[in-house]
């Protein structure tokens, strides 16, 4: 048996929206719109450093190493200031951390890097780049919450 359900019509050749269920601007279409805008902001930032600091081919790609080591450094901090300190707005999450930092950083560009690197016959430059990426970034996110941490900490007493 089919449940009958009653739904809104907003006018002649109008979408159709179910009751009981919001619009999607009142549910995650703001939160879809943020993370657009940051996700710009967060690419024009990344695109404005390989413009700043281009990576020659064949060379271990500095500027989007190091792109993606301090993302997830601030990453790190964001994290643990909006999760330990301040109650942020619900739209503060998905646009800096998604939405920016999830531009900022580019772990796509990354394996094309790597690659790269290996199709043009420098496997060792790859597979550092590769090792110290991962080791790296994960790095900076580890220290940046430990240091965070232990400022808010030392700022409490």
């Amino acid at each position: 048996m089919t449940a009958l359900r009653s739904e809104k019509v907003d006018g002649p050749g109008k979408l159709r929206v179910p009751a009981g269920r919001p619009s999607s601007w009142h549910g995650q279409g703001p939160v879809v719109a943020v993370v657009a805008v940051g996700g710009a902001l967060g690419a024009a930032a990344r695109y404005g450093a390989s413009l700043i600091w281009p990576t020659q081919t064949a060379a271990f790609p500095w500027t989007t190493f190091w792109v993606n080591v301090i993302g997830c450094a601030v990453i790190g901090v964001f994290l643990v200031v909006i999760s330990d300190v301040w109650a942020a707005h619900r739209l503060v999450r998905p646009f800096f951390g998604t939405g920016v930092l999830g531009g900022f950083t580019t772990f796509s560009t990354y394996a094309v890097d790597i690659q790269k690197l290996v199709d043009e016959g420098h496997p060792r430059t790859g597979l550092a780049y590769l090792a110290a990426t991962l080791v790296a970034a994960l790095a900076a996110v580890w220290l940046a919450v430990v240091a965070t941490r232990k400022v808010l900490a030392w700022r409490r007493r």
